[in-house]
């Protein structure tokens, strides 16, 4: 019976991606895949992304392995944590600036809580989820 890396190793395989690769850092639970980008790969990494954690999910669960992976393909994750940590700076600096408080956009669970961690030390803010579903955000509060 394969290892789940060897699995994941060979589903990528059959995507026959150019020149893919694929890591698996076991210790921190990260597999990052990266292959050559055409317009039309760069369109579906978001929802690659998405498919490949509940495939890999459910082949851990396979395993009796309830541990959650972090998956990246060409560093998307990476960039876009990037990206939400300096719009949850700017939204902060809005909410102080202004005296009132800004809404972010909709955000999964994991990006919500990035904005919360980021912005925790704060003493000049506090952040809270609002919303339902796919419509939760993250709203951000002066405090006087």
């Amino acid at each position: 019976m394969s290892t789940l890396p060897e699995k994941i190793k060979h589903m990528v395989e059959l995507m026959r991606l150019k020149d893919a690769s694929v890591d698996f850092d076991e210790e921190s639970r990260r597999i990052s895949i990266t292959a050559d980008e055409d317009e039309w790969f760069k369109a579906q990494i978001p929802a690659l992304v998405k498919d490949f954690k509940h495939l890999i999910s459910l082949m851990a669960h396979k395993e009796a392995d309830s541990a959650n992976y972090f998956i990246d393909i060409n560093n998307y994750r990476k960039e876009r944590e990037k990206l939400i940590v300096k719009l949850a700076a700017a939204a902060a600096q809005k909410a102080t600036l202004e005296k009132k408080e800004v809404r972010l956009p909709a955000m999964n669970a994991y990006e919500r809580r990035l904005v919360h961690m980021e912005l925790s030390m704060r003493p000049d803010i506090k952040t809270e989820s609002d919303g339902e579903s796919r419509s939760r955000c993250v709203v951000i509060k002066p405090i006087d």
